[in-house]
């Protein structure tokens, strides 16, 4: 792979497709993700929010494995008493 050119959520597939110079196209079936890491309601709007606001930044956390890092470090879940 060389150097990425295009980073975009494709809301037809639900996919983050990233697309590199040289032609690999890499797509992040998103409901995946979800499934595999989001443990709540909450997780999964963090995972949203990054979806549409910043797929760059979902794809990095997603290639890189920090995903499970990432949503214990953002996520405040409290308990409605």
């Amino acid at each position: 792979m060389k150097r990425l050119i295009s980073c975009e959520y494709n809301m037809d597939t639900n996919c983050v497709e990233l697309v590199y110079t040289d032609g690999t196209v890499i797509a992040i079936d998103t409901d995946a993700v979800e499934n595999e890491y989001a443990e709540d309601m909450y997780q999964r709007s963090e995972l949203d929010w990054l979806i549409y606001n910043s797929p760059r930044e979902y794809a990095e956390l997603v290639m890189e494995g920090d995903v499970r890092k990432y949503l214990k470090e953002v996520t405040e879940y409290k308990r409605l008493d």
